[in-house]
């Protein structure tokens, strides 16, 4: 069954005392956070300090060993939360099929869901890669003929499809150069003052953080050590926290 929202407003996302382990292994020890609807809201922390895992409950790719993660007081779990709300996740990989071509692929959902005419499709498409500064003459490309940059944007294009109400970014600027780093970082900016839709991304990147979050939490060791505005997790006197900001990050301002 396909989503049935309709003009239905942005996520609020509630975790309670998440807990995960794989194995003898604690990656989630006890996460409380709350993410405002409409912000985006940046998890940022060392390599291995399990932000990804903790993304992949928000989208219940990924099932708690105990507590909550609540959409708008629903649970994630819940059978109905697909019908309810528009959810869409954008990869470290990409994850794009290799088979397909990028109109294709960012055009998936619509196909597969039959939610609107093949022109329609094509025009939605289109005006999706336009969002991020991609062409009609691109969507004709297949995977392997893009770069890792335009393999990012495209993944975007193919979340904005859907409309989404939450909307997660895996590692969105990783093994990318800097300068594609800031242009994938203003095409999340970007999208999330269009749309309005709760935005939380995973990242390592300072440079990404600070650059594009209303709040930041910094999870190390499956803990939050310290959650608030930039401004507030730069004057955090936490060590681990002084040492991973030790760089410069002034010159990096997308807002």
């Amino acid at each position: 069954m396909t989503p049935s929202v309709k003009s239905a407003p942005s996520i609020q996302v509630r975790i309670q005392g998440l807990k995960k382990s794989f194995g003898s292994q604690l990656i989630l020890d006890g996460i409380n956070l709350t993410i405002q609807p409409s912000e985006i809201f940046v998890i940022m922390g060392p390599s291995g300090a399990g932000k990804s895992v903790f993304l992949r409950h928000l989208i219940g790719l990924e099932s708690a060993d105990t507590g909550d993660v609540l959409l708008n007081d629903v649970r994630i779990d819940d059978e109905s939360i697909r019908e309810r709300f528009r959810l869409a996740m954008v990869f470290q990989s990409g994850g794009l099929l290799n088979s397909l071509t990028v109109a294709e692929n960012v055009g998936l959902y619509l196909t597969e869901h039959r939610l609107k005419s093949l022109d329609e499709i094509h025009q939605t498409v289109i005006e999706k890669l336009a969002l991020v500064n991609l062409t009609e003459r691109d969507s004709h490309k297949y995977p392997a003929e893009l770069s890792g940059g335009m393999k990012k944007r495209v993944a975007i294009a193919r979340a904005l499809v859907m409309e989404p109400q939450l909307v997660l970014y895996d590692e969105p600027t990783s093994e990318l150069d800097p300068l594609m780093a800031l242009t994938v970082g203003s095409e999340i900016l970007s999208a999330n003052r269009r749309s309005g839709a709760t935005t939380v991304v995973v990242t390592h990147d300072r440079d990404l953080a600070f650059g594009i979050a209303n709040r930041i939490a910094f999870l190390d060791g499956g803990q939050i050590l310290a959650s608030g505005t930039p401004a507030e997790i730069r004057a955090s006197k936490d060590p681990l926290i002084d040492r991973f900001l030790a760089a410069d990050f002034s010159s990096y301002a997308l807002r």
